[in-house]
This record gives C-alpha cells, structure tokens and sequence, in this order.
C-alpha cells in the first residue's frame, strides 16, 4: 500500500518506520520541506521518499494527517482538495502552554469532527491517537499479542484500508464504529482513552 504522511513529527515518524518496516511505501512531507526529510529517508530505504503535502497526498492509498493539534488548519489548507480520499486521524486535542500539555478548548465538539471539517469530502478514520509518541514508536509485539489500535469512521472500505495498514504492521485494529459513535470512546478523555488502552490482543 502507499502511504502519505503529512508532519514528521513523533508521531508520523513512528508510523512511517512502522509501515515502511512492513513494506508498504511511504512518502513524508513537512512544513520545512522534502529536504529536511533526507535522514529519515535515508533511514527507512528504498520503500521512503519526501516531497510537498499536495505529493504525499496524492500519492497515498491513505493520507495520514499527523501534526501538532495547532498545526492541522496549515496542514490541512496544503493540499488543495480532500474529496474522496481516505485519511487517518491521530490527533489530539493537546496543547503545550507554560504549564506543561493541556487539552485544547473544542467548544465540546470532538476533535474528529473539527478535522472532518478541515478535510472536506475525505473518508476520514480516527485512529493510532491512544498510544503516547514514544510507545506508539515501539515495537507492538508485547506480551505475547500485538498492540490495539482502535478505529472509528462512517466509510467502511476506509476503515478497511486502515486496518489493513496496522495489522499488517503488528498491530490489532479493532472497529469501534462510526465517528460519532465509537471516536468519543479513545479520544482524549474518552473512557478509552489513555492507558486503558495499552493492551494487547492475543
């Protein structure tokens, strides 16, 4: 499968190096440029390359959308239309201030719903986001099972694909439903979100 990761943050480095270790192709843009990306292409071989948003966009069997919760209105506006393409959610609503990480102000709305509205027309799904950076970055063989990614989204074969990216990749995808339905469970507050999660599927 090919892959666009828009932010190469934690969070989509770790998911680059998990799909492109499974041998899905991965191609990683940034707000810095394709440039800066070198090491970390370099890193993940011959499966790896970077270019521009609007490339990695078009360039994906799924998009993944993997910035800073501050960052998804620039990521968002950088590819020039979403319509019809399939798009993993992993944000969360966090964000640094003097005292450390808080959750953001969504005016009660779920944060799933506030990146649907960025990304009009996507198949969006909401998932990857329950797991803190540097464990989402290990390895999700533990304990004798596999990591469990949690799903949400209204379009089945979406879902589908999603799915098929982190089973493939060691992990347990397991559907929760809808967006409206299964997505408040694991996102941030949601009953389960957090460490509740960290389990694994045998």
């Amino acid at each position: 499968m090919r892959v666009g990761i828009i932010g190469s943050g934690r969070i989509g480095t770790a998911l680059a190096r998990h799909f492109a270790r499974a041998g899905h192709h991965v191609m990683l843009a940034n707000s810095r440029g394709p440039q800066t990306l070198a090491p970390l292409v370099g890193e993940l071989g011959e499966r790896a390359s970077a270019e521009t948003a609007q490339e990695a966009a078009d360039f994906g069997d799924v998009v993944v959308l993997a910035v800073r919760w501050d960052q998804k209105e620039n990521a968002a506006a950088s590819v020039s239309s979403w319509d019809g393409r399939v798009v993993l959610d992993p944000l969360n609503p966090l964000q640094e201030t003097a005292g450390g990480i808080e959750v953001a102000d969504t005016g009660g709305r779920p944060s799933s719903e506030i990146v649907s509205s960025l990304v009009t027309g996507a198949r969006l799904v909401k998932g990857f986001n329950t797991y803190l950076a540097q464990v989402l970055a290990e390895d999700p063989a533990v304990n004798g099972g596999r990591r469990v990614v949690l799903l949400a989204g209204d379009d089945h074969e979406a879902k589908r694909k999603v799915a098929e990216l982190a089973d493939s990749s060691g992990f347990q995808a397991v559907d929760t439903g809808t967006l409206a339905g299964g997505g408040p469970l694991f996102e941030t507050g949601g009953p389960l979100s957090g460490p509740r999660t960290a389990l694994t599927a045998l």
